[in-house]
């Protein structure tokens, strides 16, 4: 069954703007939020919270997670195309905000994920490899308020 190319990014969060970056397993040195395809049947909210704890073993109920109503549509890397339709060139990705009080333990998905860390919001903008990820987290200081 072919991916959806719909997504959600998932920019995870400390109340003082820390943010957890995840290593992917099929890249080492690549690092990210929580992102993921949306399946059949699931709003976009549904598909941020099963991304969410499959990936760290949060629950999103326990913390503010935020639509930030952004939308980004992006061609989807040539490595990854296979796991799309045989004519999907182009993933819509829709970005939200997980806001945690404080730094909690994360359990990483293995098959996903190798590593996990906690970066100042600039620091984690350099390093993660998609240019969309860098600009949600950037812009983190506007989404970052309780509300």
């Amino acid at each position: 069954m072919h991916k959806i190319p719909v997504s959600v990014l998932v920019v995870i969060h400390t109340a003082d703007l820390q943010v957890l970056l995840l290593e992917r397993a099929d890249h080492p040195g690549y690092w990210q939020s929580v992102t993921g395809s949306q399946d059949p049947g699931e709003t976009l909210i549904q598909t941020a919270a099963r991304e969410v704890f499959e990936e760290t073993g949060l629950n999103v109920a326990d913390h503010a997670l935020t639509d930030w109503q952004t939308e980004n549509r992006y061609e989807i890397y040539e490595e990854w195309r296979w796991r799309y339709g045989p004519d999907v060139r182009f993933n819509t990705e829709h970005v939200f905000g997980l806001r945690l009080s404080g730094i909690v333990p994360i359990r990483i998905a293995a098959r996903e994920h190798l590593n996990c860390m906690w970066l100042p919001w600039q620091q984690a903008a350099g390093m993660v490899f998609s240019s969309s990820n860098a600009e949600a987290i950037l812009k983190l200081p506007e989404h970052s308020q309780p509300g």
